[in-house]
């Protein structure tokens, strides 16, 4: 039989939300053991290198507005000085009259400073942005390579230890600890607190304890397209992020003059294959005409050239899974990040590290969080009999759309 090795606190999964936590951790003094099943960090969706990192304005759920308000603050903290593309641009929907004093009133109730949002004229978003739609500009939005990012949040040092290629598949308790296995019996670990963060993994691992967690996948296909230094789409293409309907960057200029042009997602519910599809690239290809309102453009002239398919994990209520289990002690959460992997593993490294250690929940409480949305949040949620407070609604992970105007309504 293996002798267990003991670590006080364990996190299992190295992905951006993995990597932030035992960052975290490490941070405020404490050792941490991260075991990965992959070879290394980041191999997952986390090996994306194009995610964006704004706050999110919804039709829906106030929770929802002001968690991703939160999210976004500590993510802009966090990673701001790494930011590519600094500035983002959410167009209104067509068809609808822009209110720069409605919208503008809109931000303020939901707590969005000018710094953070602020509306912005056709005329002006083509300043900004080279896209000439009035809607919401995010002057401090960015984007962000996971994977780069989670490696350099595990860096060596004294107080990590990090377990690769080994997949954790059992948990049970053993008087005051967690032990921890995998099938094979390579390793076994022993544990104080364990931490969860395996992305759609935790399913699996965390009905060993009988927790059940309406986990599913959601596919995602970003497509890299070359547009011929000719076309027409060249004079279109924008200088800052476009978010609403799906998302672009702007493009880089290729060795032949050509521009490469990243224009994303699809969202495939309960798929999870990884290989690249003619129909996400042509479905990219039309939201790249609508982020543009250029439904005229030649969508061919988009020639694929590439792609990048990512399989995100995402609960039923399209909300995050963060925070402690009651009903297991020592146990903790950190899932279903969706398409908003930077804010919400932000978020998680603060919520969960004050848990484990028993912190304050200072900066936490300083923007605004509070017992509701960390509910609103926990696992306890989808468990009969749980012990989280009231939750209220929820609202949908993806697909932001901005609140229209009064003229609108």
């Amino acid at each position: 039989m293996i002798a267990p090795q003991h670590h006080d606190i364990v996190v299992i999964g190295a992905g951006i939300a993995g990597a932030s936590i035992a960052y975290e951790i490490i941070s405020r003094g404490h050792a941490v053991c991260v075991v990965e099943s992959e070879c290394g960090p980041a191999t997952g969706c986390s090996s994306h290198a194009y995610a964006i990192a704004h706050p999110h304005i919804t039709r829906g759920s106030a929770k929802l507005l002001q968690l991703t308000r939160i999210a976004f603050e500590l993510a802009l903290a966090r990673w701001g000085d790494q930011w590519v593309h600094r500035g983002a641009l959410q167009p209104i929907k067509n068809g609808l009259d822009f209110d720069a004093d409605a919208i503008a009133l809109q931000l303020s109730e939901l707590g969005l400073r000018p710094e953070i949002a602020f509306p912005v004229s056709a005329e002006q978003a083509s300043q900004l942005a080279g896209v000439a739609r009035a809607g919401v500009w995010f002057p401090n939005a960015g984007m962000l390579s996971l994977e780069k990012t989670s490696k350099e949040l595990l860096q060596p040092c004294a107080q990590l230890t990090q377990i690769n290629q080994v997949r954790i598949d059992t948990l049970m308790r053993e008087g005051n600890h967690w032990l921890l296995s995998d099938t094979t019996n390579k390793i076994s670990i022993r544990a104080n607190k364990v931490i969860v963060a395996a992305g759609l993994s935790s399913k699996k691992l965390l009905s060993s304890i009988q927790i059940k967690l309406p986990l599913k996948p959601v596919r995602g296909q970003l497509s890299f397209f070359q547009i011929d230094s000719k076309s027409d789409w060249i004079t279109r293409l924008p200088r800052a992020i476009i978010c609403g309907d799906g998302y672009c960057i702007p493009a880089s200029r290729l060795e032949n003059g050509n521009m490469r042009w990243i224009v994303g997602s699809s969202f495939d519910e309960n798929e999870s294959d990884h290989h690249p599809r003619f129909e996400s690239d042509r479905f990219n290809q039309a939201q790249a005409a609508g982020l543009l309102n250029y439904a005229e453009g030649n969508q061919s002239e988009l020639t694929p050239d590439g792609q990048f398919v990512g399989i995100r994990c995402v609960a039923g209520d399209r909300l995050p899974i963060i925070g402690a289990l009651p009903q297991r002690p020592g146990i903790f959460v950190a899932t279903a990040l969706g398409s908003r992997g930077i804010l919400w593993s932000a978020l998680a490294a603060k919520l969960i590290t004050d848990q484990v250690l028993a912190g304050d929940f200072a900066l936490l409480t300083r923007l605004g969080f509070t017992s509701a949305l960390a509910a609103a949040l926990a696992p306890d949620r989808f468990l009969a009999g749980g012990a989280a407070p009231a939750l209220g609604a929820f609202a949908s992970n993806s697909n932001p759309i901005l609140p229209p105007s009064p003229r609108a309504r």
